[in-house]
C-alpha cells in the first residue's frame, strides 16, 4: 500500500466522531466542542452496543437447551474415549442421541438446531471519500497481484457488528453419533476419536451482520425527529437539527461505500432526508417527517442482517399519519 494511503487512513480512523458531526455547531468554542463531542460519541456508541446487542439476545433465545446438551455430551464422550473410558463415552453418546431425537420430534422440519451465539465488532471511523480511496487501491493491488496486501486492506474496511450462530446439522449429526457406538463396541478407539471429531467439525455457523454507519444513523435522526416536532425553533437549534441531518446524510454515505445494500437503496433514503429537509425549511416543524425514512431503514437493515421476521409499525403511527406546523 501506498504510504500516504496509510496515513490518511491513520488520520481518518483517529478523527471521526459522530459526536462532533452532531453537536460541534459554529457557536461553540473549539474546547467546549471537543468535550461535548467525546461525551455525544460516547453515548451514541454505548446505544449502538445496546442495539447490537439486542440483536444477539434474539438469537440467543433461539438456542435450543436439548442441543447444547447433546453437543455437550459428545465433547464428553470424547474425553471419555482420551481417558481410556469406554463405558462413560458410550453412556454419553447414548445421551446425545435421545437429546437430539427429541429435538427432531419437537420439530421435524428444523434443519439446524442453535447451540451458541456470539458477537464481534469491527470498526472503521472513516469517511465515505476514505473508504472509496481505499477500494481503489484494492482494485490497484488486485491488478498488481499483490493478494495479501489487498486482502488486508480489504478486511479493514468494515464497520459492523457480527452475530455469530452455531447449529448442529440434524440431517447428518445425529447419524454420524450413532456410527460411533459401534467402533467404540468392536475396540476401535481411534477410529471413534476420529468420527467425533469429524462429526464435531460438521457444526454449520451463520454469520449476522449490522452494519454500525445504520445504527448511526438511527442515532442522529432520534435527535432530528425531536427538533423536527419542535415549534419556534430558535436559531441554535435550527443549527442542530441541520448537522443531525448532514450526520445522517454522511453515514448513509459511509455505509453504501463499504458496500452495505445496493446504490437503489441509498438513493431511496437520501431522496427521503431531502423530502424532510424540505418540511423542515424555514424554521418549520411537524409530527411525521420521518415515518417512510424509518420504515426503509428498518427494512435495509432487516435486508442485511438477514432477518425475516415481520415489521409492522405501531398502531398509533398508523393514526399519527404527517402534519405540519
Amino acid at each position: 500500500m501506498k504510504k500516504n494511503m496509510k496515513k490518511r487512513l491513520i488520520r481518518a480512523l483517529a478523527a471521526a466522531s459522530l459526536g462532533g458531526l452532531l453537536m460541534a455547531g459554529p457557536v461553540m468554542g473549539a474546547e467546549q466542542a471537543a468535550s461535548t463531542a467525546l461525551e455525544q460519541n460516547q453515548n451514541v456508541q454505548a446505544s449502538l452496543t445496546k442495539e447490537a446487542g439486542k440483536k444477539a439476545d434474539e438469537k440467543r433465545q433461539e438456542i435450543i437447551s436439548e442441543a447444547v446438551s447433546a453437543l455437550q455430551e459428545t465433547f464428553n464422550a470424547l474425553k471419555a474415549l482420551e481417558a481410556g473410558k469406554k463405558e462413560e463415552a458410550l453412556k454419553a453418546l447414548a445421551n446425545a442421541t435421545g437429546k437430539l431425537e427429541l429435538v427432531v420430534a419437537r420439530d421435524p422440519k428444523l434443519a439446524f438446531a442453535p447451540v451458541d451465539v456470539s458477537m464481534t465488532t469491527f470498526d472503521v471511523l472513516a469517511t465515505a471519500q476514505d473508504v472509496t480511496m481505499a477500494r481503489k487501491e484494492v482494485m490497484r493491488l488486485l491488478k498488481e497481484g499483490n493478494l495479501p496486501a489487498a486482502r488486508e486492506l480489504l478486511n479493514s474496511l468494515r464497520s459492523e457488528v457480527v452475530v455469530s450462530v452455531a447449529a448442529i446439522p440434524l440431517a447428518t449429526y445425529p447419524d454420524a453419533i450413532k456410527a460411533v457406538t459401534p467402533l467404540i463396541d468392536q475396540g476401535k478407539v481411534e477410529e471413534a476419536k476420529a468420527a467425533l471429531e469429524a462429526a464435531l467439525s460438521t457444526l454449520v455457523v451463520t454469520r449476522h451482520v449490522i452494519p454500525l454507519p445504520l445504527l448511526r444513523v438511527d442515532e442522529a435522526l432520534v435527535i432530528a425527529e425531536v427538533l423536527a416536532e419542535k415549534k419556534d425553533r430558535d436559531e441554535k437549534e435550527n443549527q442542530a437539527l441541520e448537522n443531525a441531518l448532514d450526520a445522517a446524510v454522511e453515514q448513509l454515505k459511509l455505509a453504501e461505500a463499504l458496500g452495505y445494500g445496493t446504490h437503489a437503496d441509498y438513493e431511496v433514503l437520501q431522496d427521503q432526508i431531502r423530502e424532510i429537509r424540505e418540511k423542515v425549511s424555514g424554521g418549520k416543524s411537524g409530527t411525521g417527517f420521518f415515518e417512510k425514512l424509518k420504515q426503509s431503514l428498518l427494512e435495509l437493515k432487516a435486508d442485511i442482517f438477514g432477518s425475516k421476521e415481520e415489521q409492522k409499525p405501531k398502531a398509533a403511527d398508523e393514526k399519527k399519519g404527517t402534519t405540519e406546523k
